[in-house]
């Protein structure tokens, strides 16, 4: 093993994108081995490989003790997507937690024990932290709370949802339970606002919306003028036209965008590629439609996800010209890791390197992101290898790059201490 792959393994990798189900999830509903293996973005390929959605969703059902039947169904499939990205994840997991050089029936009803094994409570901290050898994890739940984690405080750190706000969907009854703020017009929505933030601002990491899910990314400023009369027409439950959607969207979008700057919160977005099949209108996804956003919040931090596969080259661009904006890899080794590979090595050689960040595995289980952890060093060696073999670094060099890719840009970025503490003190008042 060379310094820089022994170096690569050995360095604490910050995870910046989770999905992460929490302890009591983990422990009394989590994955048998079949989901442990399969219940994560290798479903994707396997229906894109032929396989049905009811096959697929009976695969990673831990509730059917049928191991045979579920393994049948997809095994065919499964051939064919082996060697993808998501692939080489899932045959990770196989090989360094269930000792499978190869899936079959009987490694997978030989593997039960080990896997109840790891179903105990703490094992899911212990497998992120000690098999991972992550820092920490940075999770979006899809919520606005963003509570102290008492199986592990230091090290789920959460992210504040601003999704459905994005999307123009938010619950005005559960706002209200929240804050104490009845929304009647933009002002008191403002205000709710306001609270969420004054509430949950100093327990998150960041803020996180992936709206480019449900709408384009191409924002515009609205003036109150546009939006009040939409927000009246929601609050009335008069069911919004896309363009109603968007304008209201938007001006939800600035008021949080102006909300992570006062509690000095980066804003995380989704780009590019969607998960699941069947409805990905590529046009939406550019990362191009958010220069407007980037350009009028010079002093927010953003954080534009997933290099947003295929835009990559676009996304590169991007982030060399906006000061206030980083690049997140996560997800994007598991989606295409020659592309990803290749986006590093061209980023080293364009963009300001303090502005990438190398992983985040994207999932629910804590051995999925494991395997997307070992995925992304196995890569990031391949390509700072591939910067010495053409001589355009030396070995020091590449390890110096690999802490700064791993760890030390993502504390540049996040307050992370700050947040340890802060939800430490939180943690020890509610214990005394």
């Amino acid at each position: 093993m060379t310094d820089l792959a022994q170096h690569i393994q050995q360095t604490p990798l910050i995870d910046t994108h989770e999905h992460l189900l929490s302890e009591r999830k983990y422990v009394e509903a989590g994955p048998d081995v079949l989901a442990d293996l399969f219940d994560n973005y290798i479903l994707a390929d396997l229906i894109t490989a032929g396989a049905t959605q009811g096959a697929v969703s009976a695969l990673v059902d831990s509730s059917n003790p049928d191991l045979a039947t579920r393994w049948n169904a997809v095994k065919d499939f499964w051939i064919h997507c082996q060697f993808t990205g998501y692939g080489e994840a899932v045959r990770l997991t196989a090989q360094n937690v269930y000792n499978m050089d190869e899936i079959t029936l009987a490694g997978i009803e030989a593997s039960m024990e080990i896997n109840r094994q790891r179903r105990q409570p703490g094992e899911r901290l212990r497998i992120l932290r000690d098999e991972g050898n992550l820092d920490h994890v940075q999770i979006d739940d899809f919520e606005w709370a963003c509570l102290p984690d008492g199986s592990g405080v230091d090290f789920f750190l959460y992210d504040l949802s601003w999704v459905n706000f994005c999307n123009a969907n938010f619950n005005v009854v559960q706002l209200h339970a929240e804050t104490g703020y009845e929304v009647h017009d933009l002002n008191s929505l403002q205000i709710a606002m306001a609270s969420l933030f004054a509430k949950y601002g100093p327990n998150a990491i960041a803020v996180k919306s992936q709206h480019a899910y449900e709408r384009t990314l191409l924002w515009r400023e609205r003036t109150a003028s546009d939006v009040a009369p939409v927000l009246d027409r929601y609050l009335r439950g008069v069911t919004l036209t896309v363009e109603e959607q968007l304008c209201l969207g938007d001006w939800c979008l600035s008021r949080g965008v102006e909300l992570a700057i006062e509690h000095n919160l980066p804003f995380k977005i989704h780009t590019g590629y969607y998960a699941g099949n069947n409805r990905m209108p590529v046009e939406r996804i550019k990362p191009g439609h958010l220069c407007g956003l980037l350009e009028r919040y010079p002093d927010a931090r953003f954080v534009l996800m997933h290099i947003a596969y295929p835009y990559d080259p676009e996304l590169a661009a991007i982030a060399k010209h906006y000061r206030n904006v980083y690049v997140d890899l996560c997800w994007a080794w598991s989606i295409d890791p020659y592309t990803t590979s290749h986006f590093v090595r061209r980023f080293i050689h364009t963009v300001p390197i303090n502005k990438l960040f190398i992983f985040g595995g994207d999932t629910q289980w804590a051995s999925s992101s494991v395997a997307y952890a070992a995925q992304s060093r196995r890569w990031l060696i391949r390509s700072l290898q591939a910067e010495i073999n053409d001589g355009l670094l030396t070995e020091a060099q590449a390890i110096k790059l690999a802490t700064r890719l791993m760890s030390d840009n993502q504390q540049d970025c996040f307050d992370i201490q700050g947040r340890r503490t802060h939800l430490r003190s939180i943690l020890a008042s509610q214990s005394s």
